[in-house]
């Protein structure tokens, strides 16, 4: 344990982890008396084959590098995914050299140019922590907080208009909190991770219960039902690829299904919207506003290009 008092992250995900273990799913009867939600320590190490001894050392943070062989015995007793054994290893590991980043996170020239030529593809880049750097017009017209300039997840949980928008809240937060500590990684004292960690507990009770939870999930895929307040009702298709030779970066992308409602409404959100943005809207161009007023007003698919 530091001078501190803390645990440290190793101690903290042990416990967050077994209080969620359910005693009847693994084969420990529930006698209705339990003062500790989940499993207690003596039967966390009883499953894993170390002693009780040791493992409360290891949620005290006496120690806080075990070996992989004892680590992953403890994951199998706390029923952990593959993704979640994962985390369970980096955290143990050995600590790494913390360097700053030279200069803030900015999506290239390359990926700018790219979303921008999807008029019907909502895209967006965000850093590490989910600042988001890059987007083009038909994601800022899906919802005005996909724009440069915004946080994803702060906007998930404080902005009225974004809840509104998300017919599935619910489901979507709870994504969202584990998406960000598994492309966060085990390092949770980034300045800016902790910026954005410490205002969330302290303006949203959601976000704190799901952050206790320490859940760790990459998902990559999925569905997003919205209810947009020009087109209406839309259920869209996401897609989250790591950018390569920009660590930390992602591309999020979203499409309809084809042939569907959802798709003529992102059409006609695209053509709503096409002729109301310029490069200047994305933090680039600010001083050429009379050459993009120009272009759209030279060439017919210009009025319609939203991408």
């Amino acid at each position: 344990m530091t001078a501190t008092g803390d645990p440290g992250p190793l101690a903290a995900y042990l416990r967050a982890r077994r209080e969620l273990v359910p005693p009847g799913a693994v084969g420990i009867p529930d006698t209705g008396n339990r003062r500790v939600a989940g499993l207690r320590r003596e039967e966390v190490a009883f499953l894993a084959g170390v002693s009780s001894d040791y493992y409360v050392r290891l949620e005290q943070g006496r120690d806080r590098h075990p070996s992989e062989q004892v680590l992953l015995s403890i994951a199998g007793a706390l029923q952990l995914d593959e993704e979640a054994t994962a985390y369970l290893l980096q955290l143990a590991a050995s600590p790494r050299i913390r360097r700053r980043r030279p200069r803030p996170e900015q999506a290239g020239d390359g990926i700018r140019t790219l979303i921008n030529s999807w008029p019907l593809t909502p895209a967006y880049v965000h850093g590490t922590y989910m600042d988001v750097l890059a987007a083009n017009p038909l994601a800022i017209a899906l919802s005005p907080f996909n724009a440069p300039g915004h946080n994803s997840i702060l906007a998930a949980f404080l902005e009225p208009e974004l809840r509104a928008l998300h017919s599935d809240w619910e489901e979507m937060t709870a994504r969202i909190v584990p998406y960000l500590r598994s492309v966060a990684g085990p390092d949770t004292t980034d300045p800016r991770l902790v910026e954005i960690v410490g205002e969330l507990s302290v303006r949203s009770d959601r976000f704190r219960r799901l952050w206790a939870r320490q859940d760790v999930k990459h998902k990559a895929t999925g569905t997003s039902r919205l209810q947009h307040p020009q087109v209406g009702t839309l259920t869209l298709h996401y897609e989250k690829l790591l950018i390569p030779g920009s660590p930390g970066q992602t591309l999020v992308t979203y499409h309809a299904r084809p042939g569907s409602d959802s798709e003529e409404r992102l059409s006609l959100l695209a053509s709503l919207n096409g002729s109301t943005r310029t490069p200047a809207e994305d933090g680039r161009g600010e001083d050429r506003p009379e050459r993009a007023a120009a272009s759209s007003e030279s060439s017919p698919e210009a009025g319609g290009h939203t991408g």
